[in-house]
C-alpha cells in the first residue's frame, strides 16, 4: 500500500471512529434524558427545592448523572425513596436530614387579617396557586398547593403559616398518579408565563434603547 493509500484508509478510520463516538455519545443522551423522565415520573412535583435543586426535574437529571443521590427529596419521603431504589436498581437510603425532614402534607395558609399586599409571594409560587394583586388582600388556592413553603421567607410580614392538608395525597408517588402530574403541568405553565413575560421585557428594553440611540443621533436644532 502506497503512502497516498496508507493516508485515505487512515483518514477513513478516523471518521468512523468519530462518528461512532458521536453515535455512541448521543445514544448516551438519549439514555440520560430517558432516565431522568422515569425518575422525574416518580417525584412529587412540588418544586421545593429542598433537594438542592431548581426543581423536580433538574434533581432527576442530576440522579440520573449519578451527581445526586435518590434521599435528598423530603416531601416524597421514604415512599419515593423506595420507588427510586427499585427504578435504579440502588439500595435504599433513609432521608438525607441535610435536606429536611418527612412530614405529612400541608399547604400554605394567608392571615387575612395581617396581609399587606405586598405581593412578594406570588412570583415565588412555582404553580401560582397565589392569587392577588399588589395593595389587595392575597389567597392560597389550597387545592393547587404543593406545600413548596417557597412562599415563607418573602413576606415581610410572616402571614403566611403552613398548615395540614385537607386533600388526601397518594400513599405512594408512582407515574400515573394524578396529583403529580397537575403540579408538573402548573409548574411547566408558570415557568412559560415567566419565560414570556422575561422575553416581553427584553424587547421593550431593546426597543428603549433603539429610541435612545436614534434620539441621540437627531441634530439639534
Amino acid at each position: 500500500m502506497d503512502a497516498s493509500a496508507a493516508a485515505c484508509a487512515t483518514a477513513s478510520a478516523a471518521a468512523s471512529a468519530a462518528a461512532g463516538a458521536t453515535a455512541s455519545a448521543a445514544a448516551s443522551v438519549d439514555a440520560g434524558a430517558a432516565d431522568a423522565a422515569r425518575i422525574d415520573a416518580l417525584l412529587p412535583q412540588t418544586q421545593c427545592t429542598r433537594c438542592g435543586y431548581p426543581g423536580c426535574l433538574p434533581y432527576a437529571s442530576a440522579v440520573a448523572a449519578g451527581e445526586a443521590e435518590i434521599n435528598q427529596c423530603p416531601p416524597g419521603g421514604s415512599a419515593t425513596i423506595q420507588a427510586l431504589a427499585e427504578l435504579l436498581g440502588r439500595e435504599f437510603l433513609p432521608l438525607n436530614p441535610a435536606n429536611g425532614l418527612e412530614s405529612p402534607p400541608h399547604v400554605a395558609f394567608i392571615d387575612e387579617e395581617r396581609c399587606i399586599g405586598c405581593a412578594r409571594c406570588l412570583a415565588p409560587c412555582p404553580v401560582d396557586a397565589i392569587v392577588g394583586a399588589a395593595k389587595y388582600l392575597h389567597t392560597v388556592l389550597a387545592d393547587r398547593c404543593t406545600g413548596c413553603e417557597l412562599c415563607l421567607a418573602p413576606c415581610p410580614v410572616d402571614c403566611i403559616e403552613m398548615r395540614p392538608s385537607a386533600a388526601p395525597v397518594p400513599a405512594a408517588p408512582v407515574p400515573a398518579a394524578p396529583l403529580p402530574a397537575f403540579n408538573r403541568r402548573r409548574y411547566e405553565a408558570h415557568s412559560a408565563r415567566l419565560a414570556a413575560q422575561a422575553e416581553e421585557r427584553r424587547k421593550e428594553l431593546a426597543a428603549m434603547k433603539a429610541g435612545a440611540v436614534s434620539a441621540s443621533r437627531m441634530p439639534v436644532p
